[in-house]
């Protein structure tokens, strides 16, 4: 598989088989891509796995606040949203749950959907990806690049993975099941398994908006 083919099979898993996949796969995965460029070498994630009997306690952990959030420490969507970023986010909602077969009328359909993050969609391994307080917008690049680069490893490989901004919401919860130091903050949590073919929401991909609605190249024959 070449790096083109692997940008193109990514998609972000909703549903996983429950096969469990090797320890010795997941530390692979993570130093290949402890590779990801980094300003100033700085490599400044901070990774923690979870598998088996720690997965399960700390999702059981989650289960019983599930409605008791953590204030969360960034936006995952700046506030506001404009235009066209604000269609956007709401055309992916719109064709994911359609995807699922679930109208904007079924409330209570979409908040059983949602709540599916908390259980990483059945994924038998939770990432969480963390990075110090004081490290700026360079830095949390860094953060995207090192993501990035192992979900398409995880491709190679044959799994399927999530990247979890909800888990923004659980921050200072997660904090504490990992013992991370006070000077540290939660990223995001991702996902990581063998995608289930058969699952509708893994039928369908988001849409990408043309190059010429964001690129633009001068100086080219």
């Amino acid at each position: 598989m070449d790096v083109a083919e692997a940008v193109a099979r990514r998609l972000s898993v909703r549903a996983f088989k429950p096969d469990p996949v090797p320890g010795a796969l997941v530390r692979e995965l993570l130093e290949a891509a402890g590779r990801a460029p980094s300003g100033g070498n700085l490599q400044p994630w901070v990774v923690h796995a979870l598998a088996g009997e720690p997965l399960a306690e700390f999702k059981a952990l989650v289960a019983a606040r599930l409605m008791d959030r953590d204030e969360p420490e960034y936006h995952v969507y700046p506030p506001n949203l404009w235009e066209p970023l604000r269609t956007r986010r709401y055309q992916v909602g719109e064709d994911l749950y359609a995807a699922l077969g679930i109208p904007r009328e079924d409330k209570l359909g979409r908040l059983a959907q949602f709540t599916k993050n908390a259980e990483f969609f059945g994924a038998p391994v939770g990432l969480f990806v963390s990075i110090h307080r004081d490290c700026g917008p360079p830095q949390w690049a860094d953060l995207g690049m090192f993501i990035q680069t192992l979900m398409l490893l995880a491709v190679e490989k044959g799994l399927g993975s999530c990247a979890q901004e909800f888990w923004s919401a659980y921050g200072r919860l997660t904090a504490r099941f990992l013992d991370l130091p006070e000077d540290h903050m939660l990223f995001c949590g991702l996902a990581l398994g063998y995608r289930d073919e058969t699952a509708p929401v893994n039928q369908w991909r988001s849409r990408r908006e043309p190059f010429e609605a964001w690129g633009a190249m001068r100086g080219f024959d």
